[in-house]
């Protein structure tokens, strides 16, 4: 990236830099203006996005005061701001505009064989971001812990630990950030998989042996059935707990970072390459390092760009082209 600089002339009554607002909009703890249409004179039009959810009148002109360090991006003119708070101080005018939802993607996948962040360096990065789960307080406010996990076939997950505590968005943001997966396909994932709700449970089963000791058939209000997967991410009692040999209970129910922090050291094993076993079963194509979609799809199939991958994989991108965590239906969403 270019030198970055800040955009002058934010505050004080008047258009800023001959530029009018088009639009205003809510970010996880990111201000971000884009290039707009230009009224008059030099500058830049601006749309901005901060954390807020409010409707405001929007007037032509906008007298706005921005907390927080801005720059320039280099090709697009886009200007990004770590604002803490935004004043519109415009008294009247215009067309009302929604700040809605968390909408800035803050991090990009990183390629195979990259250094990956440590737990305190995503712990800086994340971004405020409110809470749309109120109903995950509890498992968002318990960290994890390092396991020792130990997974010759995804020797990733010894990273495992699930040591944060914030929002739902935080800690989406925090484990994208430590996997080196772009944040918006873990929030699509997340919302695929559970709504972002962490007490979700499901892939119900009739086997006692696929149960965990705390849910017994019946337990969970299914008579003769109980859930073998759990929580945002809906890791997966016989798949990544103490029958694959990985001490991850109670914590992947507990802790809402433990259980996105060991579905992402999943993902992230696929994504390097790690799991050579998938061209030894049912699979269209070749598996290799790098496909993070693929590795999306193994998450759901445990197979490799099969139909049932596809399907899951087109479903997953579905709510990320959506951005489904900035409607509206999504962030009222209080089922579980």
């Amino acid at each position: 990236m270019r030198a970055l600089k800040k955009p002058a002339a934010l505050t004080g009554r008047g258009k800023p830099q001959g530029a009018d607002i088009v639009a205003v909009y809510t970010s996880s703890g990111l201000a971000e203006w884009y290039r707009a249409h230009r009224k008059t004179g030099s500058g830049l039009g601006i749309v901005l996005i901060i954390t807020l959810a409010v409707i405001v009148p929007v007037a032509v002109y906008h007298s706005l005061a921005v907390t927080g360090a801005a720059s320039v991006e280099p090709e697009n003119g886009t200007i990004t701001a770590a604002a803490s708070a935004v004043t519109d101080s415009t008294a009247s005018g215009g067309k009302s505009v929604k700040f809605a939802g968390n909408t800035t993607s803050g991090n990009s996948t990183l390629p195979p064989g990259a250094a990956l962040p440590d737990d305190a360096t995503c712990s800086a990065r994340v971004t405020a971001a409110a809470e749309v789960r109120p109903q995950n307080a509890t498992q968002n406010a318990t960290a994890g812990h390092n396991k020792g996990l130990n997974d010759p076939g995804g020797p990733l997950k010894s990273r495992v630990d699930g040591a944060y505590t914030g929002t739902t968005d935080q800690i989406i943001q925090w484990v994208a950030c430590k996997w080196g997966i772009d944040v918006d396909i873990v929030r699509a994932q997340a919302a695929k998989e559970s709504y972002w709700v962490q007490s979700t449970k499901g892939d119900w089963t009739t086997d006692p042996n696929s149960c965990p000791p705390a849910h017994p058939l019946g337990a969970d209000g299914t008579p003769g059935q109980c859930p073998e997967s759990y929580g945002l991410l809906q890791d997966r009692w016989n798949y990544l707990g103490p029958p694959a040999g990985l001490n991850t209970w109670p914590e992947v129910e507990t802790s809402t970072a433990y259980n996105a922090d060991l579905a992402y050291s999943s993902w992230r094993d696929c994504f390097e390459g790690h799991y050579g076993w998938l061209n030894t079963v049912d699979r269209v194509g070749t598996y290799a390092a790098g496909d993070a979609w693929g590795c999306v799809g193994v998450w759901f199939s445990g197979r490799w760009h099969t139909s049932a991958a596809e399907g899951y994989i087109s479903a997953v991108q579905g709510y990320y082209n959506q951005k489904i965590w900035t409607t509206s239906s999504f962030i009222t969403y209080r089922g579980n």
